[in-house]
């Protein structure tokens, strides 16, 4: 009784989710929104904690560890609250295409640091700060477009279901993201992550 109970109103609350209209549309646009940065934030250590001989630039676990650890997280939440603060003043439509920008032109950062690798830590780290920046600035606008999507009945478990969607559209790039570094070096690959973020403005538009 209880578990045929639990079980229809699973099903239920799964068929209402996948009843949603222009669903198709909606889903495109969770596992593609972030398939640069998916493919990005794979690779981003390894590269720059890899020797000069592999492409990379050298750091020590320490120097990434405070890189990512302290001036990434600060960058990330900075970028994060000034685009809350910008969505709830002007609405997302207003900022999707700003945000969906912020978060994919800043990789760009990446190439420019493959291609010359400098030397100076500050340099480095000034350049993934705009990258985390960017990325936090331009997540917000996600993050609002899966509440929108989970409004209704069963809020709670559709924001659920959006989730496992999110994670979804970070694993399955991911997956390859190691392959193709190791097939076209360091270079090549930040210079595809610039032009796999052509479906991210697709499913925007």
């Amino acid at each position: 009784g209880t578990i045929a109970r639990f079980a229809g109103q699973f099903l239920r609350t799964l068929g209402a989710f996948f009843r949603k209209p222009g669903l198709g549309l909606l889903l495109l646009f969770l596992l593609f929104y972030r398939f640069a940065e998916a493919q990005l934030v794979k690779l981003s250590a390894p590269f720059l904690m890899d020797p000069a001989g592999a492409g990379g630039l050298g750091l020590s676990t320490q120097q990434v560890g405070f890189i990512y650890g302290t001036v990434g997280v600060i960058a990330l939440t900075a970028g994060g609250i000034l685009g809350g603060v910008l969505v709830a003043a002007h609405g997302l439509k207003r900022w999707l295409w700003p945000m969906v920008s912020a978060m994919n032109l800043p990789n760009a950062v990446y190439l420019a640091l493959a291609f010359w690798t400098p030397s100076q830590a500050s340099w480095i780290g000034a350049a993934v700060a705009l990258e985390q920046f960017g990325y936090g600035f331009g997540f917000t606008a996600y993050l609002m477009y899966m509440i929108r999507i989970a409004r209704g009945p069963h809020q709670t478990a559709h924001y659920a279901l959006c989730t496992g969607f999110m994670a979804l559209g970070m694993m399955l790039p991911g997956m390859f993201s190691g392959w193709l570094e190791e097939q076209l070096g360091y270079v090549m690959f930040f210079a595809w992550v610039l032009l796999a973020t052509v479906p991210s403005y697709v499913v925007c538009a």
